[in-house]
């Protein structure tokens, strides 16, 4: 116990655990709709398309942040149009690989800038800063505050799509905004996670909670808790035993999920 309060008297430790449950939390509600519409995809697209402008940020001296967000939600409009294709998978497989590959040549040729390319790929909580600790509680607020809202509405839009459309809904407005939301959480969650693990943040936890729970409510309400949970039992098992943070938070979620399967098939 005394390690553990120990490791929150760092702020770097104290500035990665506000960013990751925040994240955690926005992650999770967007998931919840993302992955039920079968849309599980878009978050491993927009990580790899991240990566890539943040390796161009960096190598032109710029913020890897800022750089990125406008090229991240730019690219969730456009897998969202490929998502309504039936090449789409294709396409989306393309842009990832392509992004991913930029990213890694920009750095490459570069050899005289310093850039940690594992930090990229796998996530680094050193690199989390108290503006990013501002920018996850904004997205979180935003998000809650969208399902507080509008829940009847996601509701109708996550199970039946074209029935909410027929009564009045905007659907394309919705699909925008939880586009530009997965975005910002992608760039954000990517100092944590990485461009290779951030996704899991936003499948892993609708996923375990579609193993205990039936209605909508309650996956959206226990996908929360399960990816608050998994987070920061990640974070901790990764300071005690000196693994990479985010390689361990999503060893915590896979090990939340099957436990949770094995539950459900008793």
């Amino acid at each position: 116990m005394s390690q553990i309060l120990t490791m929150f008297s760092y702020d770097f430790m104290l500035r990665a655990a506000i960013v990751g449950l925040a994240i955690s939390i926005a992650a999770a509600l967007v998931g919840v709709s993302v992955v039920l519409r079968k849309n599980s995809m878009i978050g491993d697209g927009l990580s790899h398309v991240a990566f890539g402008a943040f390796a161009i940020a960096t190598v032109l001296g710029l913020t890897p942040v800022w750089f990125a967000m406008p090229i991240v939600i730019l690219a969730s409009f456009f897998i969202l149009r490929l998502s309504r294709k039936q090449s789409g998978d294709a396409i989306l497989a393309i842009l990832s690989a392509s992004s991913l590959a930029i990213g890694t040549l920009v750095i490459s040729i570069n050899k005289g800038v310093n850039i940690d390319l594992n930090g990229y790929l796998f996530g680094s909580i050193l690199s989390v800063s108290w503006l990013d600790v501002v920018l996850s509680l904004i997205i979180t607020a935003i998000t809650i505050s969208l399902y507080v809202f509008a829940y009847h509405r996601i509701f109708a839009i996550t199970l039946d799509p074209d029935f909410a459309k027929s009564i009045g809904i905007k659907t394309g407005l919705y699909d925008g905004i939880f586009a530009i939301i997965c975005s910002l959480i992608i760039v954000l969650g990517m100092r944590l996670l990485g461009a290779l693990l951030i996704s899991s943040l936003i499948i892993f936890p609708t996923l375990t909670a579609k193993n205990l729970c039936k209605s909508f409510k309650s996956v959206v309400i226990t996908a929360s808790i399960i990816s608050c949970l998994t987070f920061i039992i990640g974070l901790i098992l990764s300071y005690l035993l000196n693994t990479p943070t985010g390689a361990t938070v999503v060893l915590s979620s896979l090990a939340a999920y099957l436990l949770t399967k094995i539950y459900s098939l008793l």
